[in-house]
């Protein structure tokens, strides 16, 4: 279904950085979420509704996260955004599948051990590169590509 998204933060050096990172299912479009203010629950809440907000709200369907404290303040981001957020299982990686496979992908830029920047233009440079790289899993096209095919379709149905 488009519009499902799935969430869930990369960690840096010594848990002293972090970034959402966001895939949409269908699409694997990409969005990196900067976190100046670290991973506390208010800040990835607003910043993930920050980022969320420009999408329509048909390409706001919900969003699985992962079962971290960084997402307490869940209703938040619903109320902020009309997004539902919905947790995966403990231990259940595969039922983020699509975000876990992306995160390693963000790993090639901000490997492990690293620290994870806040300059948003920089993640948002990775998050360009990705959304532009072809995908065997998309018939060879790229995120970007299948996702601006969702938005004009979206349009399409609203004229």
């Amino acid at each position: 279904m488009p519009g499902a998204w799935e969430g869930d933060l990369i960690i840096g050096a010594h848990g002293k950085s972090a970034a959402a990172t966001l895939v949409e299912r269908v699409t694997r479009f990409t969005v990196i979420c900067g976190l100046p203010e670290g991973k506390k629950a208010v800040a990835v809440a607003d910043t993930v509704a920050e980022r969320m907000w420009p999408f329509p709200e048909v390409l706001r369907t919900s969003l699985t996260w992962d079962q971290g404290t960084e997402m307490a303040e869940h209703a938040r981001l619903t109320a902020a955004v009309n997004l539902p957020v919905y947790f995966a299982h403990p231990r259940s990686p595969w039922e983020r599948g699509t975000n876990e496979n992306t995160n390693g992908l963000i790993r090639e830029y901000l490997p492990k051990g690293t620290y994870i920047t806040s300059n948003q233009a920089y993640l948002d440079a990775i998050a360009d590169e990705l959304n532009d790289r072809p995908r065997a899993s998309l018939g060879f096209y790229t995120p970007r590509e299948k996702f601006e095919a969702l938005l004009a379709a979206d349009v399409a149905s609203t004229n």
